[in-house]
């Protein structure tokens, strides 16, 4: 494994004290890291998750516009915030790997260091209350 930028580093261990759940992906959107929230959301510990890469998040977890569209994952906000270096922000579906189907709002956002170099992007997440 190489080496990550120490900007990675401290975002990564900043998002292990949050209570939101968060993931982190490098430029090449490959999966760093996604906290204990995080765990408890998409039904599976960090440790467990293997190699993963951002495109894969989306047939991973079955995400979905509300309506039950499939979401590819050029539309998901993660793979915005990586290709296009924005925020993004969309409510969507998703089915942990637990089974259960859950209403989640995700935002992203591009991770950049000094100089303009890209680094990767982190989606926060949370589930919506559904009546």
């Amino acid at each position: 494994m190489a080496q990550q930028a120490i900007e990675l580093i401290l975002l990564r261990q900043w998002a292990s004290y949050l209570t939101v759940p968060l993931l982190l992906v490098d430029h090449e959107g490959v999966l760093l890291f996604f906290n204990e929230a995080a765990e408890r959301v998409l039904g599976q510990r960090f440790e467990d998750a293997g190699d993963l890469r951002a495109e894969q998040l989306a047939d991973l977890f079955n995400l979905q516009y509300e309506d039950g569209e499939r979401l590819s994952p050029v539309e998901h906000p993660l793979g915005i915030a990586l290709r296009e270096r924005r925020p993004a922000h969309l409510r969507m579906r998703m089915r942990g790997l637990d089974g259960s189907w859950r209403l989640i709002e995700s935002t992203s956002m591009p991770v950049e260091a000094q100089g303009s170099r890209h680094l990767g992007a982190f989606a926060m997440f949370w589930e919506v209350p559904q009546p």
